[in-house]
């Protein structure tokens, strides 16, 4: 599979899974998740894709310092219905890293490792995102913003022609050159400004 290389620049996020090591599928449970992985899942790279993402690298960052996160023992709450805009572009991104689930996840063994009933949308709330430990309670508010980050002018007649049929090969490589030129200074270069994820932990 060639990516764009600014994806091996995307810092990967580190999980422990408790049940992933009782099965023996990763020594002491741990698994690391890349970018690459989620847009595997998500079969795109887009500001949606890089948010939610960024997001739970934030989020998870905030609520466990400098320890592991946990996955299985995470809530996760999407802004949202199901089925709406991109909201279970997000979901699906969140359940693969956290491993929380609607009631079509796994059911555990002998009332453990249940991953069911962690994954929720609420229509509703301020935040795209909150992050909930199981263990403790804490929770973490989460808002992505990328508008600040600039689209390139040409795109939006190139997209015209590629859903019009009339692109070249040339068009639908620059539109892809400059879509992702945008995504890779959404990760990189915008990664730490204030603007683009705002992150608030609830005691």
């Amino acid at each position: 599979m060639m990516t764009p290389s600014f994806f091996n620049d995307v810092t990967p996020i580190i999980m422990r899974d408790p049940l992933a090591e009782v099965l023996g599928a990763a020594a002491n449970g741990s698994i690391e998740y890349t970018y690459t992985d989620v847009v595997k899942l998500a079969g795109h790279a887009c500001p949606t894709v890089a948010g939610a993402y960024l997001m739970l690298e934030k989020g998870l960052t905030a609520l466990y310092g400098e320890d592991t996160p946990i996955r299985g023992e995470i809530k996760v709450f999407v802004k949202g219905k199901f089925g709406e805009g991109v909201v279970g572009v997000i979901s699906n991104v969140a359940s693969m890293i956290t491993g929380a689930t609607t009631i079509g996840g796994f059911h555990g063994l002998a009332g453990h490792f249940d991953r069911r009933d962690l994954l929720f949308f609420v229509a509703d709330m301020q935040p795209d995102m909150v992050l909930e430990r199981i263990d403790t309670g804490a929770r973490v508010e989460l808002s992505y913003d990328p508008s600040f980050v600039s689209t390139d002018e040409r795109m939006g007649e190139l997209l015209v022609r590629i859903v019009s049929g009339s692109a070249d090969t040339e068009d639908k490589e620059l539109f892809g050159t400059l879509w992702q030129d945008r995504v890779r200074r959404i990760l990189i270069e915008s990664k730490n400004d204030p603007r683009l994820v705002k992150c608030t932990v609830l005691k």
